[in-house]
């Protein structure tokens, strides 16, 4: 019986490849949903997906995880009232309600 090689490509590609691959250019993937009935639109979904490594995102202009209070540190540092703030705020509220309370007994 001769012996059976067996034989590899050459130029395999593996999962980790493609990956860096797709983290490094980018890719998008998108698609439509409508569901109508006698040419009246009922449902209109459309689905739009960036996949891209960070550096990427930046390089695109995309960078909400910066913005976002449960994502980044800094961003909770700017929703974060100051006490002056803060006190301003409940006067000017205080203020609103009183002018409210008054049109609403004018209006009586």
């Amino acid at each position: 019986m001769a012996e059976q090689k067996m034989m590899h490509a050459t130029n395999a590609t593996n999962l980790a490849d493609i990956l860096e691959r797709v983290l490094d250019k980018g890719i998008v993937i998108a698609g439509d949903i409508k569901i109508s009935i006698a040419d009246v639109d009922l449902l209109n979904i459309k689905i739009r997906l960036l996949i891209a490594s960070v550096d990427k995102a930046m390089e695109m202009g995309i960078n909400w995880w910066q913005q976002d209070p449960y994502l980044s540190s800094n961003a909770k540092d700017s929703y974060v009232f100051s006490d002056a703030k803060e006190a301003r705020l409940e006067k000017e509220n205080k203020i609103l309600k009183s002018r409210l309370e008054q049109v609403e007994a004018k209006i009586k």
